[in-house]
């Protein structure tokens, strides 16, 4: 182990791994940062840079994606959990320059699914053996606050022992509070980026980092299981916002994260800008599974639509969730974050059927249960 200045090659000696880890500017290196997130689970914002700074190290990647997989192993065995993704509405409010479904874009063919459709959606699902589904989409006002608490009270009635997840934006504490008190479980809220500068460079003004924050921390307050997460590769990310996003997960302490590489959008500002890294991702999926042992970590849709592989690399790397589609086959071209997403023509029991076969040749077991957070 070396200890020496950023940028410069001078070796501090006989420093022993977990003595001095900061004098001055003198910083860890890779593979010191990395033992040291094995031991405490946390580390400094700096020192996550140095970790990711080391994400090319082939001797860090492999000391990292062994832990975490033997903490995934530790805590859920060889399960890999389902969740039956229904995109019901395309329509947004808020015009997120990433994004495809973005109020601004003109060239969206816009749908929402009535409740009859989403019960249907559900149904099969259940048929197919998926005990969690997640009803996501853009915020959507036409979905009220009523709307939602009849929608989720009828899923729970019928499919008592089924979990019910939302993914539908930032909301009031009150809009929260009756949900939650109507059945759902779960709530699926990225911050996309934690740092001030970069969330503005993604987001107009009319929309607030501190906002989307405090959404997290009421929806912990409530009693959900939280989701945050983060795109890898945005434009103008930086591994220090990276950093800061380890560090706010660190704080926040969710039982889920969500994260996949960023892919443009064709009718976004974004068009032209570079995809996220695949490579990256695998690395952050191990560093949060150490950083969170016990977290529900999903092997994304995104990393799938980069990687033919890329859910099972996923799941090499830590992760243990998968989401298939059950949303209607005639919408899903229609939920379009970014382009050339996968699995856009399959019915839900091919696409369960190909998951199952995927997560198997990953050396996992996709299974039936809720799969709530231990």
């Amino acid at each position: 182990m070396m200890l020496f200045h950023r940028g410069q090659k001078d070796v501090i000696p006989e420093k022993r791994f977990g003595e001095v880890l900061y004098e001055g500017d003198i910083i860890m290196d890779g593979m010191c940062a990395a033992k040291n997130l094995i031991r405490n689970h946390a580390l400094t914002e700096n020192e996550y840079v140095t970790l990711l700074e080391s994400a090319s190290d082939q001797e860090v990647k492999n000391l990292l994606k062994e832990e975490a997989v033997r903490l995934r192993k530790q805590y859920y065995g060889d399960k890999v959990y389902t969740r039956g993704l229904i995109e019901f509405t395309n329509y947004c409010k808020n015009n997120c320059y990433y994004c495809g479904i973005r109020a601004g874009n003109r060239n969206a063919v816009r749908y929402r699914l009535t409740k009859e459709e989403i019960m249907d959606c559900c149904k099969e699902g259940y048929r197919l053996g998926f005990h969690t589904f997640v009803l996501q989409g853009g915020e959507d006002p036409y979905y009220t606050d009523e709307i939602m608490v009849d929608l989720i009270r009828s899923i729970k009635a019928e499919f008592p022992d089924c979990a019910l997840t939302l993914s539908i934006g930032e909301k009031s504490y009150d809009s929260y509070r009756l949900f939650r008190e109507a059945g759902a479980d779960r709530y699926l809220l990225r911050h996309e980026t934690a740092n001030e500068t970069h969330y503005r460079s993604l987001h107009p003004a009319a929309m607030s980092l501190a906002v989307r924050k405090q959404c997290l921390y009421d929806l912990k307050t409530l009693g959900y299981q939280v989701g945050a997460g983060f795109m890898v590769g945005s434009p103008g990310q930086t591994l220090e916002h990276m950093a800061e996003d380890l560090v706010f997960l660190q704080e926040l302490q969710p039982q889920m994260v969500g994260i996949g590489p960023f892919i443009p959008h064709h009718d976004t500002v974004f068009a032209e800008e570079k995809a996220g890294s695949v490579d990256l991702t695998l690395y952050l999926l191990s560093v949060i599974r150490i950083m969170l042992p016990k977290v529900l970590l999903p092997a994304t849709t995104a990393l799938g639509t980069m990687d033919p592989q890329g859910r099972e690399k996923g799941l090499k790397a830590g992760a243990n969730v998968v989401m298939p589609n059950l949303s209607p086959v005639k919408n899903r071209k229609q939920y379009e974050l970014y382009d050339n997403k996968i699995c856009t023509g399959e019915e839900a029991a091919q696409c369960r059927g190909c998951l199952a076969g995927r997560v198997s040749r990953a050396g996992y077991r996709l299974v039936t249960d809720r799969g709530d957070a231990v």
